[in-house]
């Protein structure tokens, strides 16, 4: 049998990932998370221990860890999401995002080489990246192509970025096969309530503000997260060692119309007044570097793999405020911190 290596599998992407694939990969998934704040073992609890997913905490920096891990499962794919991803806890500190985003490229790209050298095999190594490698977007450039220049504005997009780069060099340097993914802003079920859209829906459900910043008229190409984990299962599947290829879903919409758009859906699901939530919006002072607009051409990966989003954000976004309604003790053990305590429950030990 097949064995998939999934980094940062208890996160949001990688969780839906993991289900996914559980359900029709035909592979035995090992799956890898630190657990560190924003790694949720509940996400992916209920596939652990089912003869398709074994679980490991640890973490990518860990060269012996990592080396073993391969010498004994042997991987023949790794997909690789394990990273720092929060733009504003990268401007209060870039060390975390400098060591798992490029160190802990590094030690797994290595690991993968050594492994995958001393025998033959369909290897791959697929690593997920961002769009916000590229930077930012005038409102009349055309969107962000497999070949737009990396120009990225944050520290958590410059350490992607110096990710990226590592894995294109084990490519070109030592012929590892490696692809990378590039996508636009994923929403959906799971999503750490940190993130715009299910921050935005758990404070419109207790009746907080909706803080927004600057002016609101930031844009964001929105990918619903189902979609995201199709495209890369299409690459693992059928795509070309050593390519790029960008995700996006082809829905650009500023963020203050987002969460309009949630304050009308959480009042109808809720029964309020029409306008209620809408109340609770408040600007304030923007992020500092914020990037103004994000668009992503995803041709390339239409026409070589025949990919395409199924979900729009307009049809989706109510059954997403569903799910986080649906879901809601879920939400509240991570705002509360009690989500922690998960891993000591199964395992003995706090993460």
């Amino acid at each position: 049998m097949s064995h998939w290596l999934i980094t940062g599998a208890a996160g949001f992407i990688g969780a839906n990932f993991v289900r996914l694939a559980a359900g029709g990969a035909g592979a035995r998934l090992v799956v890898l998370d630190a657990l560190t704040y924003a790694g949720n073992l509940e996400n992916i609890s209920d596939l652990i221990g089912d003869g398709k997913v074994d679980f490991h905490r640890g973490d990518i920096c860990d060269e012996k860890f990592v080396t073993d891990l391969f010498a004994r499962y042997r991987f023949d794919r790794v997909v690789h999401f394990a990273a720092e991803s929060h733009v504003d806890r990268s401007i209060l500190g870039a060390g975390p995002f400098i060591r798992t985003n490029i160190h802990g490229t590094a030690v797994l790209l290595d690991a993968a080489r050594a492994s995958w050298k001393a025998r033959t095999g369909n290897h791959l190594f697929l690593h997920v990246s961002t769009d916000e490698v590229f930077g930012s977007l005038q409102p009349d450039e055309a969107p962000f192509t497999e070949d737009s220049p990396y120009r990225p504005n944050s520290p958590y997009s410059a350490s992607k970025a110096a990710a990226d780069h590592l894995v294109r060099a084990w490519h070109h340097t030592h012929g590892l096969p490696t692809i990378i993914s590039n996508c636009s802003n994923n929403y959906g079920p799971w999503q750490f309530p940190e993130k715009l859209i299910p921050l935005m829906i758990l404070n419109a459900f207790d009746g907080r503000e909706l803080p927004v910043y600057g002016d609101g008229r930031q844009v964001r190409d929105w990918l619903h997260v189902e979609d995201h984990c199709r495209a890369l299962l299409a690459m693992l599947e059928g795509g070309r060692a050593g390519r790029t290829y960008v995700v996006g879903g082809a829905c650009e919409r500023a963020n203050i119309d987002i969460v309009q758009r949630i304050a009308v859906e959480v009042d109808a699901l809720l029964g309020r007044p029409a306008g209620a939530s809408a109340k609770l919006l408040r600007h304030v002072a923007d992020r500092p570097g914020h990037d103004r607009r994000y668009a992503m051409n995803a041709a390339v990966l239409q026409a070589e793999l025949g990919w395409r989003p199924r979900h729009d954000l307009e049809s989706a976004l109510p059954a997403v405020v569903r799910w986080y309604r649906e879901n809601r003790e879920w939400a509240d053990r991570i705002r509360s911190g009690a989500y922690l305590d998960y891993y000591e429950k199964q395992y003995g030990a706090r993460a």
